[in-house]
């Protein structure tokens, strides 16, 4: 029987795995007959390269196997445990798919779905743990730098780093495993080979303070020292700088809730008042951006301050010939700060490219300064902000019109139209026209970049994408000195 090999680099890669297991099912080579290797890992039977199965088949011939969806998500996950045995699993069950047992996941008592099964479940708990248990530590002698060191079980840190870019989208970090490092510089994430625990930070003056409100925090009459240590496993204690409160916690634990039951029962205290609202400073008050800035960070004008991370204010040149005014921040500005940075801000920095304008040439703002959002689970959807909204925000953005003084602004949106040119302007009679505003500024209306998202693939999206590329244009010529 002809053996051959496999080699998957990196082994937890979907797609490397996925083009070794097509050439296999389309060569008709059974799951038998290959050896597994993960990366540069040598082979003891020295077979030949698999793709040279090909070389006596057609594979224009060969059936097309479509599998599901759940199938390539239990591959993806699967594969990024470090079972040796994983690699030949998948595509014996792969194999058995394309003849004649399509129905083989949907049997939880088959040996190779119950194996399958326990890999996904370890994956999965071993990711839990990596988002529960890093704790970044900030570099010595830079701003907003950060490094954490962590240990996981198996090969994760491509899977999870979306989560920590997501999460901590507005600071520099990156993340160190023996096998397996990954950097986060604001905009991309970068991944390299392992490192060592002494390229980390041992400690930084934050700890001190996480171990103040931890011990603030533990709530001694709730104490479970088997379903702590279930949930904290001890092998993760070493990344944690709170473990070493435990020991006094626990043993204190006791004492502290007979003290609790003894105390007296106090009175409900008075609400500290809130402090009085920051109104917008006049331009000749602010003095600068950076003051209209820090003013605006404090805004309480409307509730969508509440529920939001922080103010998204403008930012660019405080002379910019251009100005481009949104509707409001989105999911990623509202965790980075800055405005245009999430999917619309990216395919704007595309159109603009094409336009011939540079986004550092100009000053981008939003009409709303709060992102407006409704929670569906763990995910915030962008919700549209009503007039009372834009009427707050309304004087921020005049301050930043005031001191920027641009040749041009352009609205991106209805929103953004109806806070500069009235809450009576009609979008769908004016986009794509010069108006002027109360001091004679022009102003071209066009659509919002989210628009162009929304119309999915295909002939409307480009269609999309043309109205907005042509306006840009527009600007682009008018602006030109």
């Amino acid at each position: 029987m002809q053996r051959w090999t496999a080699r998957i680099d990196p082994p937890w890669s979907l797609d490397a795995w996925r083009a070794a297991a097509r050439i296999g099912l389309t060569a008709g080579v059974a799951p038998e007959q290959i050896d597994w290797l993960e990366g540069r890992e040598a082979s003891l039977l020295d077979a030949p390269d698999l793709a040279g199965a090909l070389s006596s088949h057609d594979p224009a011939a060969a059936p097309v196997l479509r599998v599901s969806k759940a199938f390539l998500e239990l591959a993806a996950t699967v594969l990024c445990h470090r079972d040796a045995q994983r690699l030949p699993l998948l595509y014996r069950i792969l194999w058995r798919i394309g003849h004649g047992q399509r129905e083989v996941l949907s049997n939880p008592t088959d040996a190779d779905v119950l194996r399958a099964n326990a890999l996904t479940q370890a994956v999965r708990r071993d990711s839990h743990k990596m988002k529960a248990f890093v704790r970044f530590r900030e570099v010595p002698g830079e701003d907003d730098a950060f490094i954490a060191w962590f240990e996981p079980d198996h090969h994760i840190v491509d899977r999870v780093a979306p989560f920590f870019a997501r999460r901590f989208a507005g600071m520099r970090w990156a993340i160190l495993t023996p096998s397996r490092s990954v950097h986060w510089d604001g905009t991309a994430l970068h991944f390299g080979g392992g490192a060592k625990r002494s390229d980390a930070p041992a400690d930084d003056s934050r700890e001190d303070l996480w171990r103040t409100y931890y011990a603030s925090i533990f709530n001694p009459a709730r104490l479970n020292e088997r379903m702590m240590r279930q949930e904290m496993p001890v092998k993760y204690w070493k990344h944690l700088p709170e473990v070493s409160l435990l020991p006094t916690l626990v043993r204190d634990a006791s004492t502290r809730v007979e003290e609790m039951h003894a105390r007296q029962a106090q009175e409900p205290q008075r609400r500290i008042p809130q402090a009085p609202v920051p109104l917008p400073p006049t331009p000749a008050e602010a003095g600068s951006l950076d003051t209209l800035r820090a003013r605006a960070a404090a805004c309480r004008q409307c509730p969508l301050w509440e529920p939001a991370t922080q103010t998204v204010f403008g930012e660019g040149p405080a002379r910019a010939r251009i100005m481009l005014v949104g509707e409001q921040p989105g999911d990623r500005e509202d965790l980075s700060g800055r405005p245009f940075v999430g999917p619309a801000g990216q395919l704007l920095d595309q159109l603009l490219v094409e336009a011939g304008i540079e986004r550092s040439a100009l000053y981008l703002t939003n009409a709303v300064k709060h992102f407006r959002f409704q929670r569906r689970g763990k995910v915030r959807v962008h919700q549209r902000p009503d007039r009372e909204h834009v009427q707050a925000c309304r004087s921020w953005v005049a301050a930043e019109i005031e001191h920027v003084r641009p040749d041009v602004i352009v609205c991106l949106g209805a929103t953004a139209a109806s806070a500069l040119l009235g809450s009576a302007f009609r979008f769908s009679q004016g986009r794509g026209q010069w108006h002027a505003l109360h001091d004679g500024t022009r102003a071209l209306v066009t659509v919002h970049p989210s628009w162009i998202l929304r119309q999915g693939d295909g002939p409307a999206r480009e269609a999309a994408y043309q109205v907005l590329l042509e306006d840009l244009r527009k600007v682009k010529d008018a602006s030109a000195p």
